[in-house]
């Protein structure tokens, strides 16, 4: 799996709240060394459906940004489909881009939908799924930190819960969701292959996969989630604003120039 080899203990992102796990192995932050500009994301083509003609209607309708993680206005391209994303995503693409990257199928297409949904309801963001993969990748491996698996309706079991956020060595976040998502009544924990705190879910929840659920555990839901996130930053199709949006996720230039180099290698894999 590019840019993946195991994960070692994570750190608290500072803005979005993530726990993100590092590379074991590491990534080289400049490799052209010190003087070579700032790393960035690549473009990468808005991944194809399997029938935009007939499964996709209302497309480009306007989708306001969520103030109440339980109560999210979708757009009419997925409003209430109850249809996992995965069936919704050409099955060609999907098969080459996953023997491509190893990204795993189930992960791609939260990606993939994640990055259709935005390029919808927000055209001039610009975040692609390849950034969206990366920072998936290295937030929990896919889904897969500690040995978890996601199922094909895309949760990972077990739950991918951080550490308590007591600050001791860590943000002190106290409970904000009752322990609902992070099973912490206490203190808040990050949650779900994209590691959302409970307290940023509450203002960038996302149903993406139409069951009237924002969940931060399942990843159809994670990965748009992330990609409104970053899209608040402003556009991400120049280099400044994309390390800007990528930064806003994790204020670390190490993590962003991470996600680049991952990102970036998911591109060149995909081809």
């Amino acid at each position: 799996m590019a840019g993946y080899a195991g994960l070692v203990a994570g750190v608290v992102a500072l803005a979005a709240g993530a726990v993100f796990a590092v590379n074991a192995v590491g990534l080289a932050a400049k490799p052209a060394g010190f003087g070579a500009p700032p790393l960035t994301g690549p473009s990468v083509a808005l991944p194809p459906l399997v029938s935009q003609s007939e499964d996709v209607d209302g497309a480009g309708e306007a989708l306001e940004t969520p103030q109440d993680a339980t109560q999210v206005e979708e757009p009419a391209a997925v409003s209430g489909s109850g249809v996992s994303p995965m069936s919704q995503i050409d099955p060609e693409w999907m098969s080459r881009i996953t023997a491509a990257t190893g990204i795993p199928a189930r992960a791609l297409a939260a990606y993939a939908f994640a990055h259709i949904s935005i390029a919808e309801e927000q055209p001039e963001c610009g975040v692609g799924w390849t950034t969206i993969a990366a920072i998936g990748a290295i937030e929990s491996g896919h889904g897969s930190h500690a040995d978890a698996v996601l199922d094909e309706n895309g949760y990972a079991h077990p739950a991918i819960i951080g550490r308590a956020l007591d600050g001791e060595g860590v943000a002190k976040i106290e409970d904000t969701d009752g322990g609902v998502f992070d099973g912490d009544a206490t203190w808040d924990r990050a949650v779900g292959p994209m590691q959302f705190i409970p307290s940023t879910w509450a203002k960038w929840g996302s149903d993406a996969n139409g069951d009237d659920v924002a969940d931060p555990n399942q990843i159809d839901d994670a990965a748009r989630a992330a990609a409104r996130y970053l899209c608040a930053s402003g556009p991400m199709t120049s280099p400044e604003g994309w390390r800007a949006a990528v930064f806003s996720y994790n204020h670390d230039n190490d993590y962003v120039d991470k996600v680049a180099t991952v990102a970036n290698e998911y591109a060149a894999a995909a081809g």
